[in-house]
């Protein structure tokens, strides 16, 4: 059972986290949320499309403009408090490495903090504790944040992501955070190659097989882009095929920008493995 914020998933389900980027310069939208009535609207409409998790982000991943806390703080902090009154039952999921924008956006009403940075400050999943909010556990190699990998290599990238994501994923139970309330993120890209980025798909049976629910965050991302020498806009449908293969592999939680395409995957992948039943069914009973 995963438990985030006041809502509770059975281990079949398949959630999608919509991103909601309140930065001016994020790669895939450019900032098309950056403003908050932009913002708000994404919201409503990923709502509408499907989305479980809200996932809110005030920095972007890669190189950019130097967002200290306090300004990350400004551009998130008020949004979740917005969000959280809007919509009081959707699980909010902030995407920061810091533990001082992690306390003030639990105070706002965040479920989850997404530490796409792997334990960077290792004070966030002391807040996470604190608040009785979820982490995710991402691994990212030796990268700090907003920096590029540069000829990284692994002896196997699937074993270092196992053993840094579980190691992560205990230290936050030790700490106090419910281990319902913890996903582990092989981080595809970050600290890593495509070639890496591809294994950690095709292998990602072996991260389902340590028990702690994975979350992926596949969309757009360099590896497709790659794997198929295609700009940004053009991503989709590779990234819908990796998202099926993850989604069969056993991964519980997809963080994505296009929802109402990767909930129909989703809802295909579980009626194909028995899981969901066919909105309707009268093909031959005529």
């Amino acid at each position: 059972m995963l438990r985030l914020g006041r809502r509770e998933f059975a281990d079949h389900e398949l959630l999608v986290m919509a991103v909601v980027n309140r930065t001016p310069d994020s790669f895939f939208d450019r900032g098309a949320t950056y403003e908050r009535d932009r913002a708000l609207a994404r919201v409503d409409q990923v709502v509408a499309e499907g989305a479980d998790i809200i996932d809110i982000g005030g920095v972007k991943a890669g190189k950019g403009e130097i967002v200290d806390a306090a300004e990350e703080i400004r551009r998130v902090a008020e949004f979740v408090a917005e969000v959280r009154e809007r919509y009081p039952d959707i699980v909010i999921s902030v995407d920061t490495w810091r533990g001082e924008v992690g306390r003030a956006v639990c105070e706002a009403g965040a479920d989850l903090l997404n530490d796409a940075w792997g334990g960077a400050d290792p004070t966030l999943a002391e807040v996470a504790a604190e608040y009785g909010a979820g982490l995710v556990c991402a691994h990212v190699g030796q990268q700090t944040p907003r920096t590029d990998p540069h000829r990284v290599a692994y002896d196997d990238v699937v074993t270092d992501v196992i053993a840094r994501t579980v190691a992560l994923a205990n230290r936050a139970v030790g700490l106090g955070v419910d281990r319902r309330s913890i996903l582990i993120d092989p981080a595809h890209d970050f600290g890593k190659n495509t070639r890496h980025s591809l294994e950690i798909t095709r292998r990602l049976d072996e991260l389902v097989a340590t028990g702690w629910p994975v979350l992926v965050a596949m969309s757009n991302k360099d590896f497709v882009g790659e794997t198929l020498d295609l700009p940004v806009g053009e991503r989709l449908c590779g990234t819908l095929a990796a998202t099926a293969v993850a989604a069969w592999l056993g991964a519980r939680v997809f963080r994505v920008h296009q929802v109402r395409e990767t909930r129909q995957v989703l809802d295909m992948v579980a009626s194909i493995k028995g899981d969901r039943p066919p909105a309707v069914s009268r093909r031959g009973l005529a």
